[in-house]
């Protein structure tokens, strides 16, 4: 039965600004509560080796190669790593009379870290401070 015949039925509207304001309270709350990752609670070993500054000369590079097994080549001659000092001293065999020659790493995307900042560390402490790092892009 309907009672109200004459009247026409209104629609009922939904009203979006009410639900805006409160979706804004809700999204400030969020941003103002959430706590970040903080990046200093978080423990890592980073290896650990001193520079100097050197000059830039033009030479002849000295490649140096390393493996996931730390295995290590000097101008594709194997050599083994006992210490930084020892394999400061391959280096400058290595090269010879020049007086600060390029030292070129190649490192197993798998090899440690610390292998390569031996490495590092060994042209540092035989006096050559011109390191660059061999990169292969991937082929999709």
């Amino acid at each position: 039965m309907n009672f109200q015949r004459g009247r026409q039925r209104e629609e009922p509207e939904i009203n979006l600004i009410p639900m805006i304001d409160v979706l804004l309270v809700v999204l400030i709350f969020l941003m103002v509560t959430t706590s970040y990752g903080k990046f200093s609670e978080l423990q890592i070993n980073l290896p650990q080796a001193s520079g100097d500054d050197s000059k830039v000369p033009l030479s002849k590079p000295i490649t140096v190669a390393v493996d996931a097994s730390e295995h290590f080549a000097v101008n594709g001659s194997r050599t083994a790593f006992t210490n930084v000092n020892d394999f400061a001293q391959v280096l400058r065999k290595a090269a010879g009379d020049q007086t600060d020659p390029t030292i070129v790493i190649n490192a197993d995307a798998k090899a440690l870290h610390q292998s390569v900042i031996n490495i590092m560390e060994a042209a540092r402490v035989a006096g050559y401070g011109r390191i660059t790092f061999t990169t292969q892009n991937q082929i999709k």
